[in-house]
């Protein structure tokens, strides 16, 4: 295949790792400077070019985007997509999992066991949020740190209000995180590639320092993942939309607790603990999915004039309870079932005997009437635009 590898580092380990493991394997490839593109809207068919010439023609894309350049290079990824060339990271995941409240919701909507967490802007709002997590110590984030900059751990919640409160004046938008002591100072980081764990490393911080990375003088170790952790690593990079991704996870008492998936995450660490070639095994599933791609089926099943992709919730008192998929009528309705989603397992292309129970989630594709039709009716709202009262503003 010919593969471009989108890096503004073409030095670095992780690039010439992952563009070694290429040409080894027999692979053209290129290392593109991911700002040096231009976005081509003006024909008929969406393009690309590189320093200024037109872009040749590829097989599949790796992003490698950095922090500071997510707008533009997602949307040169974004465009990549367009142009129907394979990416294990879409533009959209990358988004996503940049942001760490938004990657937060995500996760936490699909029940990924994760350190309680919250997020206030107004100074009076903060000491309660404190209380919600489970008190100091806390940990605060900023939302869009790496490598373990903007990550603070105050003891007190005098600290964290003052912490808090000086970031917030400068701009700075921050999560507040209950602390998980029993893991003080170790995390784990699972490479996830498709649908498997190819590699995973404890990294343990130095001296008293609390934050584990890497960059941040810690030390690292290979580890033998529990089944468990494997799970939740792989369950947490797809929900995210990514199959290149390292999901770093705290030892809870309770079991893996998710801090953050990485849409990019470095290769030394992981392969010089583990002595694994994973650059090697991301390669390998591109040039797999470049003969079998993946599509994003929410965009292509979206196309089809009154038909659409839509989430069905079996409510306890529904009429679907207790029957199969093939009693619930829904196949007369012209709705297919993709996926069952019950509490955090997923059933994909159910079959008609699934006996329906409360609160599955059904991801149906089909007509969008009939299965507005199923949504629980809320209280009527009229359509007609009422005439403005003679004192708008006081309301007498």
């Amino acid at each position: 295949m010919k593969l471009a590898i989108l890096s503004r580092a073409p030095h670095s380990y992780s690039t010439q790792r992952l563009r070694h493991a290429a040409v080894q394997r027999g692979h053209d490839v290129k290392v593109l400077n991911t700002l040096r593109f231009g976005i081509d809207l003006s024909g008929e068919e969406p393009d690309l070019l590189f320093r200024g010439k037109q872009l040749s023609t590829y097989d599949a894309v790796l992003p490698r985007i950095g922090n500071s350049i997510t707008y533009f290079g997602t949307a040169v990824v974004r465009q990549f997509e367009q142009m129907d060339v394979y990416t294990p990271n879409t533009a959209y995941g990358i988004t996503s999992a940049r942001d760490k409240l938004r990657a937060t919701q995500i996760l936490s909507r699909h029940e990924i066991p994760m350190p309680p967490t919250t997020f206030v802007r107004d100074r009076a709002d903060v000491i309660p949020a404190i209380e919600r997590v489970g008190g100091a110590p806390v940990v605060i984030k900023l939302l869009e740190g790496t490598q373990g900059i903007g990550v603070i751990l105050a003891p007190t919640i005098k600290v964290a209000e003052a912490i808090i409160e000086t970031l917030q004046s400068t701009r700075q938008n921050v999560l507040i995180q209950r602390f998980v002591k029993e893991s003080k100072g170790r995390d784990i980081r699972a490479l996830v590639v498709g649908d498997r764990v190819v590699a995973a490393m404890r990294r343990v911080a130095q001296g008293d320092e609390f934050r584990s990375n890497v960059h941040r003088g810690g030390s690292v170790e290979p580890v033998d993942l529990d089944p468990e952790f494997e799970r939740v690593a792989v369950r947490s990079a797809q929900i995210m939309g990514l199959r290149v991704a390292g999901v770093d996870m705290l030892e809870g008492r309770r079991g893996p607790q998710v801090m953050e998936v990485n849409s990019s995450p470095g290769l030394q660490g992981v392969e010089t603990a583990t002595k694994l070639d994973v650059a090697g095994a991301i390669i390998d599933y591109i040039d797999n999915q470049v003969a079998f791609p993946e599509i994003d089926v929410r965009q292509r099943l979206s196309v089809s004039t009154g038909y659409g992709v839509a989430e069905i919730v079996v409510h306890g008192d529904a009429d679907l309870v207790g029957k199969t998929l093939g009693e619930s009528g829904l196949r007369e309705k012209d709705i297919s079932v993709l996926t069952l989603h019950r509490g955090i397992t997923v059933i994909p292309n159910p079959r008609a005997s699934h006996v329906l129970e409360p609160e599955d989630r059904l991801l149906c594709f089909g007509k969008l009437e009939e299965m507005r039709s199923m949504i629980p009716s809320r209280r009527g709202r009229s359509r007609k635009v009422k005439r403005l009262p003679k004192n708008p503003i006081d309301g007498s």
